[in-house]
């Protein structure tokens, strides 16, 4: 799904195309470690905040009249420097008003969540990104966008723990734990035609999932309006168990987000997913221990997957069988699934 970022809500400024997967292009291989950034900037457990006047100084720099947004890692934007930009449709009050760095602090404080496995980035930026005006965050990674006119206290309490969900999103529940999000989404009532990643913003899982994280774990400021984006789906207190699931992604450790999974019955293809970076060639097995396949690795920004057809080494259907999968690395345990043809 890539980069999420979120409509802005603010009275002050323009309603825009969520540009989503021009964004991952820039910020999906942004290197989050925060011993990479300045020590100057503020830090709270693992998330680094750096603030307006930081940001400025240090990450920006003109070139033929533009202002550029660059980061450790190479990510790159071109930043608008002024409300009379053709791309602001709303000027306010002719300036740009940055996030203040201590409603973050404020807002990150009363966060109900274990972030202790977490760590980020949070950059405070003086001007808007050309590419999107909105606030985006992405894995590790949160950029704040300023407004047009002075930003409410409750209005960046909502935003950057908004962000912060996705980010927590990103680390814990990656794309690739196909058997969590299918939990998730089964108890958040998603349908799966309807709730994908070009679906209209408020439809989208990941936007969903940082929606519900505000309201469940964020302060009484970013929650003063008690509403969630999509009126259409049950306010998160009401969902039963969704508390106690999303904090159980927490708790889990590297091994068990890291195993091998799949879907437990299955009609045709097969796709074997696991959290992480590690590829390997993934064998698949029958029931008596007869290699049927191997399979080549697919690395995606949220893991690792492999795709089966459903054909043995021999190009020969296979059917009825109970299936084994085990990646040669010795990593991600053994996934089993059954071919119903």
């Amino acid at each position: 799904m890539g980069m999420s970022p979120r409509p802005c809500p603010r009275p002050d400024c323009s309603a825009l195309t969520a540009l989503a997967l021009a964004a991952a292009a820039g910020l999906a291989g942004y290197p989050a470690a925060a011993s990479e950034l300045r020590a100057s900037a503020t830090s709270v457990a693992g998330i680094v905040i750096h603030d307006a006047a930081e940001t400025l100084r240090d990450y920006c720099h003109g070139e033929d009249g533009r202002l550029y947004l660059e980061l450790p890692g190479g990510s790159r934007w071109e930043l608008v420097t002024s409300t009379s930009d053709p791309s602001v449709t709303n000027h306010g009050d002719g300036a740009f008003h940055a996030f203040e760095p201590a409603e973050v602090l404020a807002a990150l404080a009363q966060v109900r969540f274990p972030l202790r496995q977490l760590s980020a980035d949070v950059f405070i930026l003086p001007y808007p990104r050309r590419a999107s005006l909105e606030s985006a965050a992405g894995p590790g990674l949160i950029l704040l966008s300023p407004g047009v006119r002075t930003l409410s206290r409750e209005h960046q309490h909502s935003e950057f723990v908004h962000e912060l969900g996705h980010v927590v999103q990103y680390a814990l529940l990656p794309d690739a734990d196909r058997n969590e999000w299918g939990e998730y989404a089964h108890m958040r009532g998603l349908d799966p035609a309807l709730n994908t990643a070009t679906a209209p913003h408020a439809d989208r899982p990941h936007e969903i999932w940082a929606e519900d994280f505000r309201a469940l774990f964020g302060g009484a400021a970013a929650n003063s309006n008690g509403t969630i984006e999509n009126a259409a789906l049950a306010y998160p207190t009401q969902v039963q168990g969704l508390d106690a699931f999303m904090r159980s992604l927490a708790g889990a450790d590297a091994a068990t987000r890291s195993r091998l999974t799949t879907s437990s019955v299955a009609r045709g293809a097969l796709t074997f997913s696991r959290f992480g970076a590690g590829s390997s060639v993934l064998d698949l097995y029958d029931a008596a221990g007869r290699r049927l396949a191997s399979l080549e690795p697919t690395v995606g920004m949220n893991g690792v997957s492999w795709t089966w057809d459903g054909t043995d080494r021999s190009g020969r259907t296979v059917r009825g069988a109970l299936v084994f999968a085990r990646a040669r690395d010795g990593s991600g345990g053994t996934a089993k699934a059954a071919l119903l043809r």
